[in-house]
């Protein structure tokens, strides 16, 4: 056994301190007690105010002196919180009772008898003052012990020894017993945390599939904000009881475009085909309208697949998981990827919104892509074309959704033809001259309070056709026939800033730019030519715009690649059954004015000389002889090579005899 002295330079504040001492008051200086080291692990469990079940029996070499302390002390059954500088009588029972106190009996336990918070069950090594200690009666010569601890008296000392058996079983519970709460704090956590995020990812594509469902529902403000920037000329409204039609201008294809629009037309998809300003764009708001956008999406397509991707995600209320926070803990956002996928990830969650209007409502959903020749005809273009007719096909076949494409250029009808079997095609084109009149003598009447001449509105027809983008401009202006003449030439500087040819005085630089300039002159004189042939015809419409076959077209122009490039300018237009001619009535007029001006034909002619001239000095090789011999001549001489159908050039040189050789010979 190990003893310590307990001397008062040890001061013990109910701080764990190694070895545990404490100190007695300044009267009990010149005594000396022999105590036993407690566990520092423990120490700090000892509560300031213990029970005390009866009075100790100490000695000491004082006459009992400390004995009698500790006997007042332990009679108030509590030893109170008094500050110990001012009860040195209970610091000292304090001290002595938590120095001999085993480490397993220190944490304070709620008796079974009395549950309040002042009952503690406790176990101290001192001895109740019942009688004599010993049988022969010794109080103060006895020898104790217990299964914790033990203490005897040897002499002028008491010493107090406390066993240390127990210490080792009590570390090793307590680290399993916070190894069991780590595990099952772990437990709690990642239960929490996984059933969290799990309830989370659930509730999130619950939402994305209610958005794109109410992105389909009546009165989408992208059917407002389409009509405004669109500003549709031939949508004029009245009010009712007015008019018994609600259009300055009906078109025959608008009933088409209706059932299409509202889900009676079903198991196709449709290309909507035409120039520019036809009105196709018109007709799809018009039928939006009828039926409050119920069902329907539309959106402006854009050549590049980022911005396409956004207005696709505006039009679907579709974020493509931008907004799902379980990304931030992920090493791979859902969004670290291309234009393409995240497009084919929108029309995934479209498939299954499309698949539950089936079901509740029986009518397909209806996707609208405006300006599709807008892509450009690239790899990616053709990709994400492929893409959407590959869906469209797929969707057309099970009547979940109708997409509808709208182009002004021949190129998006070529690409889609290759793996089309449900597409349909609808041409869009000028007005027929009638109908023209009939809805711009309509309009002026109602508009301006006149009824124009038939002869002015004949004029108006042959100046600028049925173009309702024209006709909308004429119709709103106070001289409709000087207006007529400003898109005349509006047209005619477009092409000619596009395509004017600069003779036989150009440039070798400009030589490709001229090609594609000459090209295009070479073809608008040969559909002014054709012109006037129909016009020389007996059967022929008065008002019908001169074309040419596509194949035919390139075999003029003597390229194949120009024709498509002049279609995405608006210069020339291929209609959707492959036919070549200009892009409205005003340029064809244009084309007229350019080839009629006085030298035209010589100079287009002195252009096409100049450029196979270039061509022919790039074609040329020009080959320099020097230090020829006198009277010397060079043999060229063409010969096969070893191997079959290969040509060799063979250059010798062959001089002049000398004199002096002619006489020796």
């Amino acid at each position: 056994m190990i003893a310590h002295k307990l001397t008062p330079d040890r001061v013990l504040m109910g701080r764990p301190v190694a070895p545990a001492y404490a100190r007695l008051p300044k009267h009990f200086s010149g005594s000396s007690y022999n105590i036993s080291p407690l566990s520092t692990t423990h120490l700090h469990l000892l509560p300031l105010s213990l029970p005390v079940a009866a009075p100790f029996r100490v000695s000491t070499t004082k006459g009992g002196h400390l004995h009698r302390i500790m006997r007042r002390a332990a009679s108030t059954k509590r030893i109170s919180r008094t500050p110990f500088s001012r009860s040195p009588r209970v610091f000292a029972a304090h001290a002595l009772y938590r120095a001999t106190r085993s480490p397993d009996s220190v944490a304070p336990r709620r008796s079974a008898t009395n549950p309040g918070p002042e009952s503690y069950s406790s176990s101290t090594h001192f001895e109740p003052d019942q009688g004599p200690s010993s049988p022969n009666g010794d109080r103060n010569g006895s020898r104790h012990s217990e299964s914790s601890g033990s203490y005897e008296e040897h002499g002028p000392r008491t010493r107090f020894d406390t066993s240390g058996q127990n210490d080792q079983s009590t570390i090793g519970s307590k680290m399993l017993e916070s190894a069991a709460t780590a595990f099952a704090s772990i437990i709690v956590l990642g239960t929490g945390f996984g059933l969290g995020g799990y309830l989370y990812h659930k509730f999130y594509k619950w939402m994305v599939l209610q958005k794109i469902e109410g992105a389909f529902k009546p009165g989408d403000p992208v059917l407002e904000l389409a009509a405004i920037g669109k500003q549709i000329p031939n949508s004029i409204t009245t009010s009712r009881g007015q008019e018994n039609d609600d259009h300055w201008i009906l078109r025959d294809e608008q009933v088409k475009i209706d059932r299409i629009v509202d889900g009676t037309e079903r198991g196709h998809y449709h290309l909507l085909i035409g120039e520019k300003g036809t009105g196709k764009s018109s007709m799809l708001l018009d039928a939006m309208k009828k039926v409050d956008g119920e069902g329907i999406s539309m959106f402006e397509a854009h050549a590049d697949l980022e911005i396409f991707r956004i207005r696709l995600g505006k039009a679907l209320d579709y974020e493509f998981h931008e907004d799902y926070i379980g990304s931030y803990f992920s090493e791979r956002g859902p969004r670290d990827t291309t234009a393409l996928l995240d497009i084919e990830r929108a029309f995934n969650k479209l498939e299954k919104v499309a698949l539950k209007r089936r079901k509740d409502v029986g009518r397909p959903l209806v996707v609208i892509i405006n300006a599709v020749h807008l892509l450009r005809d690239d790899e990616d273009g053709r990709d994400l074309l492929e893409l959407l007719q590959q869906r469209a096909e797929q969707w057309a076949a099970s009547n979940l959704v109708t997409m509808v494409f709208n182009s002004d250029d021949y190129w998006v009808y070529e690409r889609l033809k290759v793996l089309a079997t449900r597409m349909e095609v609808t041409s869009v084109t000028d007005l027929p001259k009638p109908q023209a009149m009939s809805a711009l003598a309509k309009y002026r009447q109602r508009y301006f309070a006149e009824t124009p001449e038939s002869k002015i509105l004949t004029e108006v027809y042959n100046r600028v056709g049925g173009r309702l983008t024209y006709l909308n401009r004429v119709a709103k202006s106070k001289d409709m026939l000087e207006t007529c003449n400003l898109i005349i030439d509006t047209e005619k500087r477009w092409f000619l800033n596009q395509c004017w040819i600069l003779g036989m005085e150009m440039d070798d630089d400009v030589m490709d730019q001229q090609k594609y300039a000459s090209a295009a002159m070479v073809l608008a004189q040969a559909l002014v030519k054709a012109e006037d042939a129909l016009q020389a015809s007996p059967n022929a419409s008065p008002h019908q715009i001169p074309q040419i076959p596509l194949h035919k077209a390139r075999e003029i122009m003597t390229r194949a690649d120009f024709i498509k490039q002049y279609d995405h300018v608006n210069l020339f237009t291929i209609t959707s059954t492959a036919f070549v001619r200009a892009d409205s009535v005003p340029m064809q007029r244009a084309f007229r004015d350019i080839c009629s001006q006085e030298g035209f034909d010589e100079h287009l002619e002195g252009t096409l000389q100049r450029i196979a001239d270039i061509e022919s000095l790039g074609r040329t090789r020009e080959l320099v002889a020097k230090d020829l011999v006198l009277g010397g001549k060079y043999n060229i001489v063409m010969k096969d090579g070893v191997r079959r159908g290969e040509k060799v050039t063979e250059v010798t040189l062959e001089e002049k005899p000398d004199a002096d050789d002619e006489k020796n010979e």
